[in-house]
């Protein structure tokens, strides 16, 4: 009943609409300009949750492993993906530095952090503390997020680079490559409707 009487607006024509329940497996549309409003997936929040820990898991390794080694005349140097912002700042690129940081590590680590933050409670049967606001939050986070375009940058450079020295793809970026699908699997699994359709169950 709680879910039959929830207003919706449309995120194509702003039109604001009763959304009844959505079963597992169902897609609600608009009846206006049939945009998408809701669609259901079974078990939808424990896939995400599922997700959002293999995401961490393959955060990590893309944190502590080296991204790619440079082979120049015998000269083998590893970087990491921190070790590359820190070379951009100390070559006198503070903001380029700032925006990999922020692009690359604390947007998609914000990201898995707060679908753990929401997720991981509720399957505990508690509830998420500020729910609100993680969600207010996990979406300006997700315009931040660049990792495609990180990863697209490094392969440019790779490819300037072959000619000079022998570059070897690490651990860590092949981990990066995989968070990206996984993450991306998780933010489009994860369906706020039924975070707090469970909630009010449990009231």
């Amino acid at each position: 009943m709680a879910t039959a009487s929830r207003l919706t607006a449309c995120a194509d024509c702003d039109l604001l609409q009763r959304l009844g329940e959505v079963r597992p497996g169902f897609t609600a549309r608009c009846g206006r300009c049939g945009g998408v409003l809701r669609r259901s997936r079974p078990n939808g929040l424990e896939r995400t949750l599922a997700l959002a820990f293999a995401a961490a898991m393959l955060f990590a390794v893309a944190q502590a492993f080296p991204f790619l080694s440079f082979d120049m005349k015998g000269q083998v140097t590893q970087t990491t993906l921190l070790s590359g912002v820190f070379d951009l700042y100390e070559q006198g690129l503070p903001e380029i530095a700032a925006l990999v940081l922020l692009t690359s590590v604390l947007a998609p680590m914000a990201q898995i952090g707060l679908l753990l933050w929401v997720l991981l409670p509720l399957q505990l049967g508690r509830r998420p503390w500020q729910t609100a606001h993680a969600f207010r939050l996990l979406r300006h986070v997700e315009t931040w997020s660049m990792m495609e375009v990180f990863l697209i940058g490094i392969l440019v450079a790779v490819t300037k680079l072959a000619g000079m020295a022998s570059v070897v793809p690490g651990l860590a970026i092949w981990a990066f490559a995989l968070l990206i699908l996984v993450l991306a699997g998780a933010l489009s699994s994860f369906d706020p409707e039924a975070v707090w359709e469970r909630l009010e169950l449990r009231r």
